[in-house]
């Protein structure tokens, strides 16, 4: 049976989008939203009680089943979104020669070229602008950007993907545009949206940049330690409210990545995937 209600919502809110990012009215708004200022009060409001009303229409429209989730009362409509899913939902492949998704999402998986240049949805992107520094680039030439997009629906935590020691957090500020493919035709997200990155020391995959992009209405990036040593599967952070994206850059000759990722991101396809699911293999030494 066809849900008239719920096709009439999702109507409704690509209108808003084409809006917001084809005329040029919408346009002057969203210079307005994109702001980490807007972000914050949005985010405030998210943790208030009265921003429960929004769960159920949420749930509605996105057919989430919460017998996935741990049962509990929530206090916020934040609180909701970070929900923490069932252990047993989650199983992480503890094979330590498995590289592991770090979260819920839809992937593609780039080989960075020699001038580290690489596309996204008809969009631009050197690793030196994800960064901010020329040098620690260069270290990935050769290597691997795996693009992990959240949507709204997705689980909004994030684990890490060996086990292995962490440097600090380096935060680089930014404006917010959504992940949506419709901003990818209009602005180079993930060089001006608000990003948290540190590299992973690993065990079995050399060292690791995991980046962390802010979009839309969702300023604030959760991750739980500085300096650390984690075990794989361990929970590293959480999104705050919205969509959101991952990115993992790889050094050269570190890991084989599932042909059937390569081949879809090639065909111009994301693969569908979930935290703690094998994506790749420890690259053997000849």
């Amino acid at each position: 049976m066809i849900d008239e209600s719920k096709i009439a919502i999702e109507e409704n809110d690509s209108k808003m989008m084409n809006f917001l990012y084809h005329s040029i009215f919408g346009r002057l708004i969203l210079k307005i939203l994109i702001r980490p200022t807007v972000s914050k009060i949005a985010g405030w409001f998210m943790d208030t009680k009265v921003s429960t009303v929004a769960i159920k229409r949420f749930i509605e429209k996105n057919n989430i089943d919460l017998n996935e989730y741990e049962d509990k009362k929530y206090v916020s409509y934040n609180d909701f979104f970070t929900r923490k899913i069932k252990e047993e939902c989650r199983k992480i492949d503890m094979n330590k020669k498995s590289l592991i998704s770090p979260c819920d999402s839809k992937l593609t998986a780039y080989k960075i070229s020699d001038n580290s240049i690489f596309s996204i949805k008809n969009s631009y992107y050197k690793v030196e602008d994800l960064l901010k520094n020329k040098e620690l680039s260069k270290k990935y030439k050769g290597g691997y950007c795996l693009i992990f997009r959240l949507c709204v629906d997705d689980y909004h935590r994030y684990c890490y993907i060996d086990n292995g020691k962490k440097e600090e957090n380096t935060f680089i500020k930014g404006v917010l545009y959504t992940v949506r493919p419709i901003a990818l035709e209009q602005y180079n997200i993930y060089k001006e949206n608000s990003r948290e990155y540190t590299i992973l020391n690993t065990e079995n995959f050399g060292n690791v940049v995991h980046i962390e992009v802010g979009a839309t209405m969702i300023g604030r990036i959760k991750n739980y330690h500085e300096t650390y040593e984690f075990s794989k599967g361990e929970e590293k952070g959480m999104f705050l409210f919205g969509g959101s994206t991952i990115v993992l850059l790889i050094e050269k000759d570190k890991v084989e990545i599932n042909k059937n990722i390569l081949e879809n991101t090639k065909s111009g396809y994301e693969t569908v995937v979930k935290l703690g699911e094998k994506i790749g293999t420890k690259k053997s030494k000849k």
